[in-house]
């Protein structure tokens, strides 16, 4: 957990362009964009990816999910719609092992996405 990326952000060591901040999540602008709008919303506490949520995780994944709202219409993509997308593992193309969803907007997406 130390050497993770997204620890490191959570306590400072490393910059972000932060757009939402709480107690248990936070928020910034990816790296790599894909979209106009591009941003990263993660727990501060570390979890590795979906598969290891666990029940003692409950009330911060509510906490996760109202805050994608929050954050879309603070981005002003709330509108006109907006992808969350989190990939897992290997096979899902997860590249750093810390939990995050990416809110991408501001464009037309495409299906299929794979």
């Amino acid at each position: 957990m130390e050497h993770c990326v997204f620890c490191k952000i959570v306590r400072g060591e490393l910059p972000s362009r932060k757009v939402w901040e709480t107690e248990n999540l936070l928020a910034f602008e990816d790296i790599r964009p894909q979209a106009p709008v591009h941003v990263l919303l993660i727990p501060k506490k570390h979890i590795v990816s979906t598969q290891d949520v666990g029940e003692e995780d409950r009330a911060l994944m509510g906490e996760l999910h109202v805050t994608i709202a929050q954050v879309a219409t603070k981005l002003n993509i709330a509108e006109t719609g907006y992808r969350v997308v989190a990939n897992t593992g290997f096979h899902g193309q997860q590249t750093v092992g810390h939990l995050h969803y990416h809110i991408l907007g501001g464009r037309q997406m495409g299906w299929p996405p794979g």
